[in-house]
């Protein structure tokens, strides 16, 4: 049993690794380093769903403006 527990450790850490957001790669208009700018975690979460909601927003307009026409 304590096989299987050792697994979730292993995919967990995989999964946090994946979730490391590169803050230069998302603004690549910046000329400075934006993630030693921004090392906290919690800072660089904000930015990404910051980033990420303004997509949805623009997208949401740009589908109103179709239907209008």
């Amino acid at each position: 049993m304590e096989e299987k527990n050792d697994q979730p450790d292993k995919i967990d850490e995989k999964e946090e690794r994946r979730r490391e957001i590169d803050l230069n790669v998302l603004y690549p208009e910046k000329g400075y380093d934006l993630n030693h700018l921004f090392p906290d975690e919690g800072t660089k979460k904000l930015l990404y769903e910051l980033r990420r909601n303004k997509r949805d927003i623009d997208r949401f307009l740009k589908s109103l403006h179709v239907e209008e026409e």
